[in-house]
């Protein structure tokens, strides 16, 4: 009985090494990078895009909205009979109507944590304003309007804005992430220190994509040879096995 040639045996037995035997009917198709799913390229890649996400998200600030908050507001007047029944409301252009539950009376000041669950009452892009307005709910006639202006962030000073609208109301929102341009009254004692706390994080999240994408690459080309060695060893068996069946026919 003819036994596997010298030079093949290492070959042979190293078979089972990289995984499961392969047929020797069947060779896999050429393998490439693009034809390899993303989660068998970088079977960890899932995990290192969580830790990420979650690194990114725990830092303060980097995802914070520019959200609006009632603090305090005065009425001077409303405009139905009966000031019981008054329904007031906040809107910005495009967005859906805030009922202020609780304000109802004349000359009366209300003040709010700012964590009902009607706030905030809206949130504002970065350096862009919205246009928005105080208004009561009128059953017979077009809601009245106490006033509209600009909602800009660059006119929140320490994190609060004042509006007021003479004879009709007195309002101060507040937005911890507004700031003002330009304006050195607005800037805490702490911005030298939000500064350095800024680029410490950027450095942290350039330093961490930056290791997440360097094993990504590795984890893809070390997968990517140990499949085209799997690929070789595939070939090299058809070939051998071809030889041997020409062998056969020949007699030899």
């Amino acid at each position: 009985m003819r036994g596997p040639r010298p030079f093949l045996v290492g070959f042979l037995t190293n078979r089972w090494v990289l995984g499961s035997p392969l047929s020797r009917d069947a060779i896999p198709p050429p393998i490439t990078m693009r034809s390899l799913p993303w989660f068998q390229i970088c079977p960890h890649g899932f995990w290192l895009l969580l830790i990420y996400c979650v690194f990114m998200s725990s830092i303060p600030g980097i995802f914070s909205l520019r959200t609006v908050r009632l603090r305090s507001i005065e009425i001077f007047d409303t405009h139905e009979w009966l000031a019981s029944s008054a329904t007031i409301y906040f809107h910005c252009k495009g967005e859906n109507k805030t009922i202020l539950p609780d304000v109802k009376e004349n000359l009366f000041l209300y003040t709010f944590k700012g964590e009902e669950s009607w706030q905030p009452l809206t949130a504002l892009p970065d350096e862009k304003c919205k246009r928005c307005g105080l208004y009561e709910m009128d059953s017979i006639k077009s809601d009245d309007i106490f006033d509209e202006w600009e909602l800009c962030p660059d006119e929140f000073i320490n994190g609060e804005y004042v509006h007021i609208k003479e004879m009709e109301f007195n309002a101060t929102f507040i937005c911890n992430e507004c700031r003002p341009v330009n304006s050195t009254l607005a800037v805490p004692n702490s911005s030298k220190e939000e500064k350095r706390m800024n680029v410490a994080m950027v450095v942290i999240v350039s330093a961490l994509v930056s290791i997440v994408a360097t094993a990504v690459t590795v984890t893809a080309y070390k997968y990517w040879q140990k499949r085209k060695r799997e690929q070789d060893q595939a070939r090299f068996l058809k070939l051998f096995d071809e030889g041997d069946d020409i062998e056969d026919e020949l007699g030899i």
